[in-house]
């Protein structure tokens, strides 16, 4: 079977996969679960490649991304649940219903009036999926209410994000930021608490709140929490890089090294980063 720039032939590679007789054991014997972790990995491996800026990674890691899509229709299809044209016309039809400015030509001319129409008609989309939800007999309590918009399935610190923004969108936030740097303080005396009391519960619970706190900060300060931390990780591999080079260059190893002996290297790394500004 040879490579196409046709979708068709990557659909026809995945049911060749997936054959119970003739395909790959390791493919045959996955399921939505056991795939929806790899589907996780692959979008943040594109997020990964436009933040390095790397397009020839970019274009791999989309043909990734776009194969996970393929495999859960696959699977789908092969219980007679939906396929993968299916996948397409429901979001071509989102995508034309979505935007009738374009489409329908209507009045929707300016960013604010799109954006009153699109809130409107996730509205309505809303309260349809309800509908079919409620016919076939599915309950979940996260799915109702103002927030029942915002997927468990995000990312902890999206969820946390688009919860703030949902609530801010009745009026449920702060003014400005700094209450919010009050409300800091005041967890991290909560935490303190618990970490005297031993309690993990606790312990678990107050960092969360400490964190959740950090977010509300971000997006009061127009600073996506997401890529602040991952500008953090980013400054946390270099540094450490320079820790293990640096030991490595003097003949001693990161088992062998003190942390004061790290620690003193982890300020040269500083010291370094503010000397090229």
């Amino acid at each position: 079977m040879e490579p196409s720039r046709d979708i068709a032939r990557l659909i026809e590679i995945m049911a060749a996969l997936r054959d119970p007789e003739t395909g790959c054991p390791w493919d045959v014997k996955q399921d939505f679960a056991s795939i929806k972790p790899y589907t996780i990995e692959e979008a943040y491996e594109v997020a990964d490649a436009i933040e390095r800026n790397d397009f020839d990674d970019l274009c791999d890691e989309l043909g990734d991304l776009l194969l996970q899509v393929v495999f859960h229709a696959r699977m789908a299809e092969e219980q007679g649940l939906f396929s993968f044209g299916d996948v397409v016309h429901a979001i071509t039809a989102k995508m034309v219903r979505r935007h009738p400015h374009v489409f329908a030509r209507n009045a929707a001319d300016t960013p604010e009036a799109v954006k009153i129409q699109w809130d409107e008609i996730k509205r309505q989309e809303k309260a349809e999926r309800a509908e079919r939800r409620a016919k076939a007999g599915i309950t979940e309590d996260f799915k109702a209410g103002h927030l029942g918009g915002v997927q468990r399935s995000f990312p902890a610190l999206t969820e946390a994000l688009k919860l703030q923004e949902h609530a801010a969108h009745v009026g449920f936030d702060w003014s400005e930021p700094e209450p919010i740097l009050n409300k800091f303080e005041e967890e991290i005396g909560e935490l303190r608490q618990a970490l005297q009391s031993g309690d993990k519960a606790a312990i678990a619970d107050e960092l969360g709140d400490l964190i959740f706190a950090a977010v509300n900060l971000g997006r009061h300060t127009k600073t996506d929490p997401e890529q602040a931390l991952r500008g953090t990780n980013t400054k946390f591999r270099r540094r450490f890089n320079h820790i293990e080079k640096s030991l490595e260059q003097s003949g001693e190893t990161l088992d062998a090294a003190t942390l004061e002996r790290m620690e003193a290297l982890w300020q040269d790394a500083k010291a370094i980063e503010r000397k090229l500004g």
